[in-house]
């Protein structure tokens, strides 16, 4: 089915909207001599971003003129160009062909009656970017076009009008208008819940008055309490009722992306079908416009790539025709937006080479890094496997603005995995609104601070006696998993108490299988909340995503979990290393399905000095297992797909590995399993409730020789 491309040409003008006056204000700070690199990182997206939307609806005036704004942007981010006057002139000119040509789509224009492109401006921001623009040269600029503007008629002139109108279901509304009354509901809920302790203040007041005056006084209080408690219910309803007007389905944004994947795959001589599912789930508007960038670089990535060309695809015994799907649906508070291909998969050692020759990253570091981390060098500024740069990819924009864009403004969470030969998944985790959330408030200390509920798994309450010693971090074992325990007001340098009590009240977070169990003090409240962005002037704090009011006038700092769990991982890995270090490097294989345990046992052995590789279930330590040689392997009992005990009996039918040492780490305690680890092969059988990094460490030497 042929899409209706005027269906999107609103869109992409509120889009432009957006984008135009960012570029139109960093060129004005580019003037005054800010020549910041990140400044310019946004200047660069911005344009990337218009010549992206333009180019799907086939809008070539406009294409053009991004495409040449953004070479002259990438030559001033890659220091081979600096901004002169002439090149800031040619950038606000070519601003202004933008606005001029988005205010004629907005006006009623078709694509096609848009002007022809303005060469001379192309080719002059393109001379521009190679340094061979003479300084006194101007492009000269085409005609503008003119739009008449109807007159009003004066009275006499009005003609009859009918007696009866037929009026439509539907009203169009102002999005900030909309986004005013959102608010205002949000302030009037807190307001409301304010006013619950208020009753509780009256009550304890009341019991202080003579006996006398609490008859009345407690009459009064009763009134004011059922009052209060019977327009609870109507003040949520009517919040939830405002929320709902902003909700728009995925459809939206999912529509046009099958019909565009396929034009921009012919446009690469490559052929795709793509499948779009669950674009019936709805969002915030405010979610919907922010995801459609990063989408459009995804399915940008996807096709250029991910995707072979059909001869390669074919050579690799694959149909000529890629696949790409496009899929959403419900996770409890979170909404999963997942896009697929089943193309080359990425080259880690492609990622390596190209940190390596942009020297983001040295021998030694890159050595240490676990495939997921190399992997995820792919999200970093600047960063491109392609040998080849070109208007349509590869200029290493677009999965930076992904990752900012999901994890950072959408408080969301961004999951990347790929397998050599059969593709590329990126899963985007997302709050169904950012306009309000549910949120858990805890105390530290005299501090109040907040947690959204989906980055919540439990409340426990733990003696410290209870937890154990790995990699010199305390660590708590949850349910067969290991979680690292640190303060919360140590991680926020918060005044601490120089001893624990006997009961401490866990706080456990987490995201994806990553999950961190923080000591707090008190649990305060737990209810939806409205959340507040944060102020200019205080988003360089990577701790907190936003703010919630609590009572009159009390602002408090709501945590970003994700920055919060990358922090403590910084601090665990530097808090946990030994003075001394094993002479050998042995390879050895970790398997668990518990992300936290791998990590943990990672962090120890990798501390005295092992080379570990992780899998995350029977199945793919088997896998990497019979494709690489290990000196030793541990792997957990409990997993998905294959168990520790197959995956150690399996092992044990290989040449290789038949008297390699295979220890099993389980939370199993019963003699019957200790039993039938050591029938399938095991070496050793180390139970997780008894775990120490020294007995780990003395086992493996012990079995290494």
């Amino acid at each position: 089915m042929a899409l209706d491309i005027r269906r999107f040409i609103q869109r992409f003008v509120e889009e432009a909207a957006d984008h135009i006056p960012r570029l139109r204000e960093g060129v004005s700070t580019l003037e005054q001599g800010d020549t910041d690199k990140e400044h310019i990182n946004e200047l660069f997206r911005a344009a990337h971003t218009i010549k992206g939307s333009s180019r799907m609806l086939k809008l070539a005036p406009i294409t053009a003129i991004a495409h040449s704004t953004e070479e002259l942007l990438s030559a001033f981010r890659d220091g081979s160009q600096t901004p002169s006057p002439a090149a800031i002139s040619l950038l606000n000119q070519a601003i202004d062909a933008l606005s001029d040509l988005v205010a004629q789509l907005n006006q009623g224009a078709k694509p096609e009656e848009l002007p022809d492109t303005n060469h001379a401006l192309c080719q002059a921001l393109e001379a521009a970017a190679t340094g061979t623009l003479p300084e006194s040269t101007q492009p000269t600029a085409p005609a503008a076009p003119t739009v008449e503007t109807p007159v009003a008629a004066d009275s006499e002139q009005t003609p009859p009008v009918s007696s009866s109108l037929a009026l439509t279901d539907t009203v169009r509304v102002r999005v900030d208008r909309l986004d005013d009354v959102v608010r205002l509901m949000g302030e009037v809920l807190s307001g409301h819940h304010h006013l619950h302790s208020l009753v509780e203040q009256a009550q304890r007041l009341g019991k202080a008055l003579p006996a006398e005056h609490q008859s009345t006084f407690h009459a009064f209080s009763r009134e004011l309490k059922n009052s209060v408690l019977s327009h609870d219910s109507l003040m949520s309803d009517l919040h939830e009722r405002a929320l709902q007007m902003r909700m728009l389905p995925l459809s939206v944004v999912f529509d046009p992306l099958a019909q565009m994947a396929r034009e921009l795959a012919h446009s690469l001589g490559k052929t795709v079908d793509c499948r779009v599912r669950g674009s019936e789930i709805e969002l915030d508007r405010q979610m919907i416009d922010r995801l459609s960038d990063p989408l459009i670089h995804l399915l940008r990535n996807a096709l250029d790539h991910g995707l072979e060309t059909p001869e390669q695809r074919q050579t690799a015994g694959k149909p000529p025709r890629g696949q790409l799907t496009i899929e959403a649906w419900q996770d409890g508070g979170w909404v999963v937006v997942e896009m697929r291909d089943d193309g080359a998969g990425v080259s880690l050692e492609a990622v390596r080479q190209k940190a390596l020759a942009k020297q983001l990253l040295t021998e030694e570091q890159l050595i240490a890094l676990s495939e997921q981390q190399t992997l995820e060098l792919i999200l970093l500024p600047g960063f491109s496997t392609k040998t080849m740069i070109t208007d349509f990819s590869g200029r290493g924009v677009g999965m930076d603005v992904v990752k900012r864009t999901i994890a950072g403004e959408l408080s969301g969470d961004l999951q990347l995995t790929s397998e050599p030969g059969k593709g590329t998944r990126f899963t985007l985790r997302l709050p169904l609104s950012l306009a309000m959330m549910r949120v858990l408030l805890v105390k530290v200390g005299q501090t109040t601070l907040g947690v959204t509920a989906p980055h919540v798994a439990e409340l426990v309450e733990r003696s410290p006696s209870s937890f154990i010693d790995a990699a010199g971090q305390p660590t708590l074992i949850l349910r067969n998993e290991f979680v690292p325990v640190v303060s919360l007001a140590a991680l926020l340098s918060l005044p601490t108490p120089e001893r624990l009590p006997e009961n401490v009240l866990l706080l456990v977070v987490h995201q994806r299988q990553q999950k961190l169990a923080l000591i707090v003090d008190a649990l305060v409240d737990e209810r939806d909340m409205v959340i507040k962005p944060l102020p200019e002037h205080l988003r360089y704090l990577p701790l907190v995503s936003g703010m919630v009011s609590q009572g009159r006038n009390e602002l408090v700092s709501l945590l970003h979990v994700p920055a919060l769990l990358e922090q403590a991982r910084h601090v665990v890995q530097r808090d946990s290393k030994p003075t001394t270090a094993a002479p050998q490097r042995h390879r050895v294989l970790i398997v668990d399905d518990s992300l936290n345990t791998r990590e943990i046992e990672k962090d120890v052995l990798e501390a005295w000095g092992y080379q570990v590789t992780l899998a995350e279930n029977g199945r793919d330590g088997l896998n990497k297992a019979l494709a690489e040689s290990f000196d030793a392997v541990l792997t957990d009992v409990e997993m998905p797909v294959m168990d520790g005990f197959a995956l150690t009996s399996r092992l044990r039918e290989n040449d290789h590995y038949r008297h390699k040492p295979i220890i099993i780490i389980t939370s199993r305690e019963k003699e019957a399993d200790r039993q039938r680890g050591m029938e399938v092969g095991a070496d050793a059988y180390i139970v997780k409730g008894s775990f120490d990094q020294n007995n780990l460490v003395e086992t493996l030497k012990a079995l290494l020789g």
